[in-house]
């Protein structure tokens, strides 16, 4: 016998987004009932729709369990109220009940205003400001003693993602993972999407940028080239990957090899072993990676590009580095802000051959990005999708080829 009851509000493409069938589907699930009080459908593809749900349940704390698991869908609560918020107990450190963000736009309501959180992102605070007019998204480690940190659930409201017009691999936001699908019309799609963004970015729109996250097996399987061309050809604006990628990058300039193995003899040549050594250290004695290319010691691959095309490159490092490169961020913490700081602008993911990449750059990204995540090892997308981000393409395949295969289809002759 329901004892406990609200009212939730659900707008937006609800129907054909499928939203409003997972939120009464969720409902029951969780041993909750429902009575739809209001349905309204929108006539045309571009006209919203509104339903308004009564949730029932046999006890307030599952009615609080139920809320919360709809909330993501963008169910908010019919009776308006401002959020709550209580003072950062010390730097560091947030108030016990605060709330945990997702990477959906949310919301908060400020003095009878709703307002949208900044710099969204999974597992986050949000903080607002003194006056109580803005509010922004904020990891644990940078909130500072007293700033006032959202708690609890009232006043808060997610936006769900609705399916977008453009009818390719990215309209049905799904993470299915799959070594046997064919991938040749998603190879396709994602060309055609950073076609776009490059004539976008020439023309100065917003969240226009190509973002790469990428392994050094791109270096071993083959796939410089075509990323090379790529970066140069202006179809990547941001990078982010770790020491090895950059060192083995180099290092087929400097040796022809990769991790000492002949790109071009395909087999191991004697010492190889060695030269990726060399090749950090030759770069630590020039002083950095900029300063290489513009000196001519490194002459093409994939650091040039970057260089000669002005692309932000993000280097984390990691405990089994060596050397590491000039420019590698050693702390973890400050190359995740690194990371944080690129984010904002950028319009498509490609993360390609880097599990700990794609991992920490999938947490960091605003579901509104749509996703590529590249890897032969199935694990990789099915790990990204586990942690959240939905809206991520999974793609079982070699990385040299999704990359050759992507810059064929932009007009690489490769």
């Amino acid at each position: 016998m329901a004892i406990a009851q609200e009212t939730v509000i659900l707008h937006g493409h609800i129907i054909d987004s499928l939203i409003l069938a997972k939120v009464l589907d969720t409902i029951l699930m969780m041993g909750g009932t429902f009575d739809l009080e209001e349905v309204v459908i929108g006539k045309t593809r571009h006209e919203p729709s509104r339903a308004k749900i009564l949730v029932q349940a046999s006890s307030t704390d599952l009615l609080a369990e139920i809320l919360r698991a709809v909330q993501p869908h963008g169910a908010s609560i019919e009776r308006e109220l401002d959020c709550r918020w209580e003072a950062a107990p010390a730097d560091g450190v947030f108030p016990d009940e605060f709330y945990a963000t997702s990477h959906l736009p949310t919301q908060v309501r400020l003095q009878g205003r709703w307002i949208d959180v900044e710099r969204i992102e999974m597992d986050l605070g949000i903080v607002v400001n003194a006056d109580k007019t803005a509010a922004r998204a904020v990891p644990m480690g940078d909130v500072r003693r007293g700033e006032s940190v959202v708690t609890g659930r009232t006043g808060i409201r997610v936006i769900p993602l609705q399916r977008p017009q453009e009818r390719d691999v990215f309209s049905f936001m799904e993470s299915q993972v799959s070594a046997e699908r064919p991938h040749g019309h998603i190879v396709a799609d994602v060309a055609r999407r950073t076609d776009l963004l490059r004539e976008g970015h020439r023309n100065g729109k917003p969240d226009s940028k190509v973002l790469l996250a990428g392994g050094p097996a791109i270096i071993h399987a083959g796939g410089r080239d075509a990323l090379a061309w790529l970066i140069d050809s202006g179809f990547v604006h941001v990078l982010f990957c770790g020491n090895a990628l950059a060192a083995h990058d180099m290092e087929a300039d400097l040796y022809g090899t990769s991790l000492g193995y002949g790109l071009s003899a395909g087999r191991a040549v004697p010492h190889g072993h060695e030269h990726h050594l060399r090749t950090i250290n030759r770069i630590r004695a020039i002083g950095s990676i900029q300063a290489a290319v513009e000196s001519g010691v490194i002459k093409e691959g994939i650091m040039a590009a970057c260089v000669k095309r002005g692309v932000q490159v993000v280097m984390a490092g990691t405990i089994r580095d060596d050397g590491p490169l000039p420019g590698v961020i050693t702390d973890s913490v400050a190359a995740q802000a690194a990371m944080r700081a690129a984010i904002p602008g950028v319009g498509l993911a490609l993360l390609v051959a880097s599990t700990l990449h794609a991992v920490a750059t999938g947490n960091l990204l605003p579901a509104r990005i749509p996703t590529v995540c590249v890897d032969v090892n199935p694990a990789v997308p099915t790990k990204l999708a586990d942690r959240g981000s939905f809206q991520a393409v999974g793609l079982v395949m070699d990385a040299a080829s999704f990359l050759r295969d992507v810059a064929r289809e932009l007009g690489w002759k490769g």
